[in-house]
């Protein structure tokens, strides 16, 4: 949809198959992170949960998509992935169902996010798992984050688009 403005133009699959339509979280701050089962940047579940723990009752959405196009360090299906995010880190925010992040057959969202806020020196293109992006409630995007950029260090700024 490369007519798109807001997040809320972009629809995708949750991890366990239903429709998932951006257009319900209107009024709400995304953190959209592309995310990988068996990274080095895997523990930052931990972080991304705490923060969703933290700042839902705010208007906090944090929405994980599995990739694995870095690495091939997210290989398993929809629901292996589900249960390993589920069971290790107790994740309970949002998961949705792998996609691509880079290249032609990228998620229309992510082709969106990229060109939004191109990464260092103006790259679109993820770098890794764990890239970040900030989205506020107007559903454009704030900011995007580095892989080792941890959750916690997004407080911050989180706190500065909840009051937005």
């Amino acid at each position: 949809m490369s007519n798109a403005s807001t997040v809320y133009d972009f629809r995708a699959t949750s991890i366990d198959g239903q429709g998932a339509d951006f257009a319900s979280q209107r009024g709400k701050v995304l953190l959209i992170v592309n995310t990988a089962s068996a990274c080095g940047f895997t523990p930052q579940f931990a972080g991304l949960e705490a923060l969703w723990q933290r700042y839902r009752d705010r208007g906090l959405v944090v929405v994980g998509f599995p990739c694995n196009q870095f690495g091939g360090q997210d290989p398993g299906s929809d629901a292996e992935i589900g249960a390993f995010c589920q069971k290790n880190y107790g994740v309970s925010f949002p998961m949705m169902a792998k996609v691509e992040v880079n290249g032609s057959g990228a998620h229309p969202l992510w082709k969106w996010l990229t060109a939004e806020a191109p990464g260092l020196l103006g790259s679109k293109a993820v770098k890794w798992n764990f890239t970040k992006f900030l989205v506020g409630r107007d559903g454009k995007v704030i900011k995007r984050y580095a892989p080792t950029d941890s959750p916690e260090s997004l407080a911050k700024d989180i706190e500065a688009a909840l009051a937005a």
